[in-house]
């Protein structure tokens, strides 16, 4: 049976949201195909639901055979009846239990099987989804909609089936008793509407006004506790003026539940009230009926116990389709993004890369960065719901085609947004070639699966990330089976051992989120000792030793000289002085490549390679051996 305090947060939530909406016959569907595993479960549910209303009717009627047995004084009777009153109780009591086990059951089961599929959808999708989604409305999906979704079978499905039941079985029970008390009784029904009207209303609106506070909080603590924010807010950020704007947020938020727990109170007083009322007209009626023989004194009873069963399932039907339509909105949410195309996805016969030698080949290779619309959802971008754009980039990069050969090291130089790193990202395939093939091993990358080009190629960025883990479980992520000794291997080929064994807790250490409690050059060598460990075939470096001080660089280079020893490297640079020793230098201008050769010859063709070069050292020529003597 439904709560007063329930029926009134029912009417809270409105109907704005599920303006314009109905049921989707192909939701429905869906949802049915996707709960199979629990429909034994759930039709057993429902059946206790059932048995539960049938079992609820009975009492009154016990009760009234006991009442008019009174007269006789056959305690034998009374003796039985009271012995099946008892014995429904406990009935009822242990249909309860199972009815919780098989709710619990199936809405465990199925929040596990939506997140499992959401995480494995969502961690598949192309890094394209990544640079655009909200990450906060990401994971709202992963955990509010989810367990919305679960509320649609296990909570809503399960009250909307109550209530339907209750009120059949009581109004058939209360008509075959006396119909003239049960018009009665449904009379003062409409005084329920009025105050769950005025108080939905009222609700709706502060309870609206409540989310947006509650969300504009959670996103400040977001941007505030994490360290870059932290940091921030020390340097440039006044403590007063945060707590101050924190405060006035939170101070509304109480005051609003204060406002929100009166409204509540003064429903559910009314809704008693009206209870009240109409039990005191059955009992009015009724009595004059009793004194005139046309009814028996426990069926009086009997119906007064109806009429109080009766109006809390009632007046719950009424927002049976909000609540009906809200649950199913979260099963939209949820599958919104399970239908979400993976843009970049195994083809169906693609083959693995077997004993990569690290062979690469751009042939024609053009780019356009994707349509929104084609790896986006407008829905997890922002609040607005508006069309996604569904126009690409313009070229970023233009006929590329070039070779590299397994073991040299190539290095891509040039302005920046001249499209180095968008060249570097075609080789781990985490973007396709709008025209033209990107080859590894002479095989279209789009032939391959995505697994076995992950596996043959490591990665050292500008911004090394690190999780907020050990060190130990930070290097294990690129090869989880790597054994202690493997690890140790790795950190003193990167220069980092020494300082990880001078940690208090060693390799057990927490590096914290994003790994701030290390310097970049820690970092960034415990990246290249991620790389050695994985030993891929491949190695990309983006701006690897970017933002690093004199001492620290020369650490980092040195790691680098192992990381990338007897493999194929792929090197961009903005300091030329860190790819004198490249192979071949590629230099990229507006997507195209517009030079290439050794760093000697480039600097005396006089092209953009030296203009770049004369900008950064005036002029000054520094060889490679000397430059960090």
């Amino acid at each position: 049976m439904a709560s007063p305090w329930h029926i009134a947060h029912s009417a809270m939530r409105g109907k704005d949201h599920l303006k314009g909406k109905s049921l989707d016959r192909r939701v429905l569907r869906r949802v049915w195909t996707f709960a199979r595993p629990y429909r034994p479960l759930i039709l057993g549910f429902l059946a206790t639901i059932v048995a539960d209303s049938l079992i609820g009717i009975a009492p009154p009627l016990i009760f009234r055979r006991i009442i008019n047995d009174i007269p006789h004084k056959d305690f034998g009777v009374i003796d039985v009846l009271a012995a099946i009153a008892i014995g429904l109780a406990l009935l009822d009591a242990g249909l309860s239990v199972v009815q919780r086990w098989w709710s619990s059951r199936i809405g465990e089961g199925l929040i596990f099987d939506l997140r499992t599929a959401l995480y494995d959808h969502v961690q598949r999708m192309p890094i394209a989804f990544f640079t655009r989604t909200q990450t906060g409305a990401l994971i709202s999906r992963m955990n509010n909609d989810v367990v919305g979704a679960q509320q649609a079978l296990t909570g809503t499905l399960g009250t909307v089936v109550s209530n339907v039941m209750d009120v059949a079985f009581t109004l058939a029970a209360m008509i075959a008793l006396e119909w003239r008390l049960t018009l009665l009784a449904l009379v003062v029904l409409p005084a329920f509407f009025i105050p769950s009207k005025w108080v939905g209303r009222k609700l709706q609106k502060i309870t609206l006004e409540s989310f947006n506070l509650n969300a504009a909080m959670n996103a400040t603590m977001t941007e505030r506790f994490n360290v870059a924010g932290a940091l921030l807010v020390k340097l440039f950020g006044s403590p007063e003026r945060e707590t101050d704007e924190f405060a006035s947020k939170a101070a509304r938020v109480r005051d609003i539940g204060v406002k929100s727990a009166l409204y509540t109170r003064t429903f559910v007083v009314a809704l008693t009230l009206v209870g009240a009322l109409g039990t005191a007209l059955v009992y009015w009626l009724g009595a004059r009926l009793a004194i005139e023989g046309t009814i028996s004194v426990g069926t009086l009873v009997a119906l007064a116990l109806y009429v109080q069963r009766i109006y809390n399932p009632l007046i719950s039907l009424t927002s049976a389709r909000v609540d009906v339509m809200t649950a199913f909105v979260s099963f939209e949410r949820v599958f919104e993004v399970l239908d979400a195309p993976r843009a970049i996805d195994d083809r169906p016969a693609a083959r693995e890369l077997t004993d990569p030698k690290g062979r690469i080949d751009f042939d024609g290779v053009s780019f356009r960065y994707p349509a929104a619309s084609e790896v986006s959802i407008s829905s997890l971008e922002g609040d607005g719901q508006a069309p996604l754009p569904d126009t690409p980039s313009d070229l970023i990069l233009e006929d590329v085609s070039c070779s590299i050969e397994p073991g040299r090291m190539i290095a891509l130089v040039g302005p920046t947004g001249a499209g180095k790193t968008t060249l570097s990202t075609l080789i781990p395939r985490l973007y396709d070639a709008t025209e033209g093939t990107v080859r590894l091993d002479g095989y279209d990358v789009r032939d391959l699966t995505l697994a076995s080009v992950h596996g043959a190629i490591g990665m050292v960025s500008q911004d090394a990330h690190l999780f907020h883990d050990t060190v130990a479980n930070n290097l294990r992520y690129a090869r989880p089976d790597a054994t202690d000794d493997e690890i140790a291997a790795a950190c003193k080929a990167a220069r980092i051992h020494h300082v990880i064994a001078a940690m208090p807790d060693g390799y057990d250490t927490v590096v914290g989120e994003r790994g701030y409690r290390l310097s970049g050059g820690e970092k960034q060598r415990l990246a290249i000792a991620r790389v050695l460990l994985k030993a891929p075939a491949i190695v990309i470096l983006d701006e690897a030793t970017a933002h690093l001080d004199s001492e620290t660089e020369v650490l980092v280079q040195q790691a680098l000289a192992e990381a990338l020893s007897g493999r194929t490297s792929v090197v961009i640079a903005h300091r030329l002085s860190t790819i004198r020793a490249a192979d071949e230098i590629l230099v990229i201008d507006h997507g195209r490549i517009v030079e290439r050769g050794p760093h000697e010859r480039l600097l005396a063709a006089g092209g953009l390679y030296a203009e770049l070069y004369e900008t950064q050292y005036g002029g000054s020529r520094v060889t490679a051996s000397e430059e960090f003597s």
